[in-house]
């Protein structure tokens, strides 16, 4: 390789690869929007829990959908880690949990070492939590006591609501993208 050719592939990385003013403040703006819906769903899934606790896993997806808007919308690694900690922030007791969800949703490209950003895996990670979530849960829920149907019932109710958290984030994500939002801070190829 060249100089010439060294110097011009050395921009390039340096271009795509800089946490500008844009992208934190795209990820602040996802993050706090996404705070206050989870801190309103989080003490609507505590309140569920007292009383039906089966019933409050259907709101397991909306864990997900602020990373999901992050990486869909920039496709830049750790995006998804970063929203997530912001709205940790602002929905404070359940900061843990947020960055928790981001991390399961950030997993897929992880693997990949942020090379492909392909749908299937924002959806590939999606069913990867829905499983995981009610095994790491089971305690708390006392899943294993249950009868096989109620138990398979979870694992489906925590999937759906999984898969379509990240459908929600991927149509809100691309409604955004569409009128121009966030353009500067995007990965660029």
């Amino acid at each position: 390789m060249s100089d010439a050719e060294r110097t011009t592939a050395d921009r390039r990385r340096a271009r795509t690869g800089r946490v500008t003013t844009a992208y934190l403040l795209t990820c602040a703006a996802i993050g706090v929007a996404a705070g206050v819906l989870l801190w309103g769903a989080a003490w609507f899934s505590s309140a569920l829990f007292a009383v039906f606790p089966f019933i409050s896993v259907a709101l397991a997806g909306i864990w997900l959908l602020p990373a999901t808007v992050a990486l869909r919308l920039l496709e830049r690694p750790f995006a998804g880690i970063l929203v997530g900690v912001i709205s940790g922030l602002v929905a404070f007791p359940f900061i843990g949990a947020a960055v928790w969800w981001a991390f399961m949703a950030e997993l897929a490209f992880l693997v990949t070492l942020y090379r492909f950003w392909r749908t299937w895996q924002y959806y590939a990670g999606a069913v990867f939590v829905g499983v995981l979530y009610p095994i790491l849960a089971a305690e708390s829920f006392d899943l294993w006591a249950m009868p096989w149907g109620v138990l398979l019932g979870f694992f489906a109710l925590t999937l759906a609501s999984c898969v379509a958290g990240v459908g929600l984030g991927i149509l809100v994500a691309d409604r955004l993208r569409a009128t121009g939002v966030a353009a500067l801070a995007r990965r660029r190829a």
